[in-house]
């Protein structure tokens, strides 16, 4: 069909107001040219799926050394056994009292207190008690404590005296040679003259005196006999130490203190 037909087509069908399809014809080619042979596509080379991961290899187990015979059990050392407690030992308790109230107590020279006192916990054994108070002569003992309690009564109104010093009795003519002791019950003269010898009370001595310049002690009894004593070395300081203590225990006989007894 020529385009001129075809161009008339449409107007009639336009002007007939009829809906038709208008099919736009190309020209007629004409005899088409023959085709080169085409040569197929290659076909894609064949991709193999990788195969599905498997679960991971686990490690072989390292070889396990040879067991060794199993060591015999180690006995633990038995524990030392305690050492014995040693039970306390028991304790003694003493009641300290005294004739002169207030009397100042010392017991291994550590002050205890003042007369009565009780002293506790004392360990068994030998212990020094001292006892002194003013204008008494001080009282001084070692003591035995046992456990338990025990009662000590001091006393120092009594009259304690214990001395002794040798001597030489110088007479007219010539001289003996003797011991003068003294206790709280008197003082004697021991010698081998039978004539010299005498026992005495303390209070029974109308003189009683020591010349330290002279080194001589002088004695008279009462209504009786002088004695002029003198140290056989010259030693003035042994007659003085014996005057003084024989003194001292006069004078307290004198106020009306008791003799201690043997």
């Amino acid at each position: 069909m020529s385009r001129t037909a075809v161009i008339g087509s449409v107007a009639v069908a336009l002007a007939a107001g009829v809906g038709a399809t208008i099919y736009l014809m190309q020209p007629d080619p004409g005899p088409a040219a023959p085709r080169a042979a085409v040569a197929p596509a290659p076909a894609p080379p064949l991709v193999r799926e990788a195969p599905a991961p498997g679960p991971a290899p686990v490690p072989a187990e390292p070889p396990r050394p040879a067991r060794r015979a199993a060591a015999p059990p180690v006995e633990a050392a038995p524990e030392p056994a305690a050492a014995p407690v040693e039970a306390a030992p028991e304790v003694g308790t003493l009641r300290i009292g005294a004739d002169v109230p207030g009397a100042q107590v010392f017991l291994d020279r550590q002050f205890i207190g003042a007369a009565p006192v009780v002293a506790e916990n004392v360990k068994p054994g030998t212990h020094q008690l001292n006892v002194s108070a003013e204008g008494f002569d001080s009282f001084a003992q070692a003591i035995e404590v046992e456990p338990g309690s025990r009662d000590i009564a001091v006393k120092l109104k009594e009259v304690r005296l214990d001395a002794r010093v040798d001597v030489i009795h110088r007479h007219g003519i010539g001289s003996c040679r003797g011991r003068l002791v003294a206790t709280a019950q008197g003082i004697r003269y021991e010698t081998m003259d039978k004539d010299d010898q005498f026992t005495t009370a303390l209070l029974d001595l109308d003189t009683f005196q020591v010349d330290y310049l002279q080194k001589n002690l002088r004695l008279r009894l009462r209504q009786g006999k002088q004695f002029n004593f003198t140290d056989p070395e010259g030693n003035a300081d042994r007659l003085f130490v014996f005057h003084r203590d024989v003194e001292k225990a006069r004078e307290r006989l004198r106020r009306g203190d008791q003799p201690a007894a043997d």
